[in-house]
C-alpha cells in the first residue's frame, strides 16, 4: 500500500482574511480570480460553490464536501482518479491586518496513480497552487513579489494540454471565409481547444500561427521557395498571410498568385470553458503548374498547419511567459 501524501501549501499576504475570502468564495466560478488561467484546465462544478457540488479540473475529479464561505473549501477526491482523500483551500487570521492563505492535500494514491504522483502530478499540483497563490497576492496588493517558476515537468503538461489539434469541418460560422472562394481544390480545417483566459483577439491568433511558426516549418518554406521556380511559380513571401478582412471573431489570409488563390481563415470561439480556435485553409488553382503544385503541397499542408497551430497554442498559453511579462 503506498504511503499517504501530505502537501502544504502557505502564502502570507498583508491584508484582512476577509478580503481574500472573497476571493475564496468565487473558486469554480466563470470569472474565478485564483484560478491560473489559462495554463491549466479550469475548475468547474456542477452547480454554485457548496456541500454537494460535483466537478473538478480535467481528469482530477471531486466533490465539495466542506465549505465556510470566505473561511475554507474542503474537496473530497472520486476515487477514481486516484487519490482517496480531501484537499483543502482555507484563509486563515494572522492579525487584523494579515492572513495566510493555505492549501493542504491529504491522500492515499493507488493503482496508477501511486507512480504519477512523483513522477509528475506532485511537480503540475504544486505549480498549480503557486501560481494560483500567485493570482491572490497580485490580486490583492497589485504585484507578486516572487513568481512561481515553472518547471520542466509543469511546462510538459501545459504544452501537451495546449497542443491538442484534431481536423474539423470548416466552421459554418466562418462566413469571411465561405465567400472568398467559388470553387475551391483545397479546403480543410484544423482547431485547437485552449482553456479560458486566452485571447479571443483572431488577429492575434492569425500573427501566432502564420507569423510566428515553428523551425521545421521556416526551413519547410525556404525549401518551397528554393524548388517553385522551376515550375515557373513566383517566390513567397509574407505577403500571402496579410490580413483581407476581419470581424471580431474571423480573419482571413490570403492572396491570389498566377499559379492559385490561397486563403486562410482564423476563427475564435470562446464560452464559458475555453475557446476554440480554428484554421481553415482554400486554394483554387489557376494553371497546370498549380495544380501539380498543389497536389504535392496536399501531402504535407495538413502536417504544416498542425504544427503551426499546436505552435500558436504552446506559445499563447505559456504562463512562464506572462509570468515573467508582469511579475
Amino acid at each position: 500500500m503506498a504511503a499517504p501524501v501530505h502537501n502544504v501549501h502557505e502564502r502570507a499576504l498583508p491584508v484582512p482574511a476577509a478580503e481574500v475570502g472573497r476571493l475564496l468564495d468565487r473558486i469554480g466560478a466563470a470569472d474565478d480570480p485564483l484560478w491560473p488561467s489559462p495554463a491549466w484546465v479550469p475548475m468547474r462544478f456542477d452547480r454554485p460553490l457548496g456541500v454537494g457540488a460535483d466537478g473538478g479540473h480535467g481528469p482530477v475529479r471531486y466533490h465539495v464536501t466542506g465549505y465556510r464561505p470566505g473561511r475554507q473549501v474542503e474537496f473530497t477526491f472520486h476515487p477514481r482518479t486516484g487519490l482517496h482523500g480531501t484537499h483543502t483551500l482555507e484563509v486563515v487570521d494572522d492579525g487584523p491586518h494579515a492572513c495566510l492563505l493555505r492549501h493542504r492535500l491529504t491522500a492515499r494514491p493507488s493503482g496508477a496513480m501511486r507512480l504519477l504522483w512523483p513522477a509528475m502530478v506532485e511537480t503540475c499540483h504544486d505549480t498549480v497552487i503557486e501560481h494560483a497563490f500567485d493570482n491572490a497576492e497580485r490580486a490583492v496588493t497589485g504585484t507578486v513579489a516572487r513568481p512561481v517558476r515553472y518547471p520542466w515537468r509543469s511546462r510538459l503538461a501545459v504544452s501537451l494540454e495546449s497542443s491538442r489539434v484534431g481536423a474539423v469541418p470548416i466552421p459554418v460560422s466562418a462566413t469571411l471565409l465561405h465567400d472568398s472562394v467559388a470553387r475551391p481544390d483545397l479546403a480543410d480545417a484544423f482547431a485547437l481547444r485552449v482553456p479560458p483566459g486566452t485571447t479571443t483577439d483572431p488577429q492575434a491568433w492569425a500573427d501566432a500561427v502564420f507569423r510566428n511558426p515553428p523551425r521545421p516549418v521556416v526551413a519547410l518554406l525556404r525549401l518551397r521557395n528554393r524548388l517553385v521556380g522551376l515550375l515557373g511559380i513566383a517566390r513567397g513571401d509574407a505577403s500571402a498571410f496579410d490580413t483581407i478582412a476581419r470581424t471580431d471573431r474571423e480573419v482571413l489570409l490570403g492572396v491570389d498568385a498566377g499559379h492559385l488563390d490561397f486563403r486562410a481563415g482564423v476563427l475564435v470561439e470562446p464560452d464559458d470553458d475555453g475557446t476554440t480556435v480554428t484554421v481553415s485553409t482554400l486554394a483554387a488553382t489557376r494553371s497546370r503548374a498549380g495544380r501539380f503544385y498543389l497536389a504535392v503541397v496536399r501531402l504535407v499542408h495538413p502536417l504544416v498547419v498542425r504544427a503551426m497551430l499546436r505552435h500558436a497554442g504552446r506559445t499563447t498559453v505559456a504562463p512562464w511567459r506572462a509570468a515573467r511579462a508582469g511579475g
